[in-house]
């Protein structure tokens, strides 16, 4: 019963920040043209890297969705510096991550997540350096490969084939949308896609952080302490582990309000959504074993040391996060909950449903 109160009151807490940050998404989606994102996000040197990471960070792709977004701009002519500034600068943050993470950590992890987000992609394309003269980047194709690849990256087939599968034909010149067609791609973007992208990590993410809150005793995660070691074990599980910012941020809220430090939790923050084998077996194959090295020793150590910075700000000044995080809830008016979280579990039980059904036919005897 408790896990239940525990489970429900995290996602009320979630549902209108969540909501806010999907809507910002998807007029993101609708009004910023891809083309100009692949224009500014292709070519060479360091300012790639800054401008790769600093517009990958609001998009709302997750680390599986972002891959071939990444392959259509290495082939349309982005360096591997910028491919990787992109790969992880993307993944870490976003819209609607920003958003929770204010519900539910607060407004220090809300403004340091996207912070470090982005200078651990600027580090990590530091790292891989230039393009050797030799070995320049692929044959170059259409640049509309990088923009509709961003906008049906989601689906795990795109993945695997790094093909335009859902891309219009080449030869077709890109039709103009009226104001109305495109708020309604926004809103399908964000209601049906991306609702369907998240809804079952971000049940599982609300899941466990109520499991946390119920059954881990604080004394069991506060005995890591706030040191290296904790934050070696918040790498350790977030590396392979496969989850999107926005799932990963109630996880993080239950383990720090179960006396994890909150360096510690950022560090699970940044390197969680970053990092799973999928995305590192696609760097290594594309850009090859340095860009690898050189991505995971970015996000790891930009991870660290913004970890260690928040642990002495929180130490020298007192930071109450969970004070933090119950004036942001303050801000918003009960009937506003309410409504915003039926909503929500509506859009994701809808989400969620054709797959269930789908599996109880494929296993009747089950």
């Amino acid at each position: 019963m408790l896990l239940a109160e525990n489970f429900v009151s995290l996602f009320m807490e979630s549902a209108p920040w969540l909501m806010l940050g999907l809507l910002v998404a998807g007029l993101m989606k609708a009004f910023v043209p891809t083309q100009l994102l692949a224009s500014h996000l292709g070519g060479h040197g360091v300012g790639a890297i800054i401008k790769a990471a600093l517009l990958g960070a609001p998009l709302p792709l997750c680390s599986c969705g972002v891959i071939p977004a990444a392959l259509g701009l290495r082939r349309s002519g982005a360096s591997k510096s910028a491919t990787v500034s992109f790969l992880i600068s993307t993944p870490e943050t976003g819209v609607d991550s920003i958003s929770i993470s204010y519900a539910l950590l607060g407004p220090y992890m809300a403004i340091a997540r996207p912070i470090a987000a982005v200078v651990s992609a600027i580090t990590a394309g530091l790292l891989v350096g230039k393009d050797p003269v030799d070995r320049g980047s692929k044959a170059p194709v259409q640049s509309s490969v990088s923009s509709e690849n961003a906008s049906c990256c989601a689906k795990k087939a795109d993945v695997e084939t790094a093909a335009p599968s859902c891309c219009a034909s080449k030869t077709e010149p890109p039709k103009s949308l009226t104001f109305g067609e495109k708020l309604s791609d926004g809103v399908k973007f964000t209601f049906v896609d991306l609702i369907e992208d998240i809804a079952k990590w971000l049940l599982i993410g609300l899941l466990m952080a109520a499991v946390i809150k119920t059954w881990v005793p604080n004394e069991f995660l506060a005995q890591w302490g706030d040191g290296f070691l904790a934050f070696l074990v918040m790498a350790v599980i977030g590396v392979p582990m496969y989850i999107c910012a926005t799932a990963s941020t109630p996880i993080a809220a239950g383990l720090l309000f179960s006396g994890v430090s909150p360096g510690a939790v950022l560090v699970f923050l940044l390197v969680g959504p970053a990092t799973n084998i999928a995305t590192m077996g696609m760097v290594k194959q594309e850009l090859g074993m340095r860009a690898l090295v050189a991505y995971l020793s970015g996000v790891v150590m930009v991870a660290f040391v913004a970890g260690y910075i928040t642990n002495v700000l929180a130490h020298q000044f007192g930071l109450d996060f969970s004070g933090q995080a119950q004036h942001a809830q303050a801000l918003v008016s009960e009937p506003l909950t309410v409504v915003t979280s039926l909503l929500l579990a509506v859009l994701m039980l809808k989400a969620l449903w054709p797959k269930a059904l789908f599996i109880s036919r494929e296993n009747p005897g089950a």
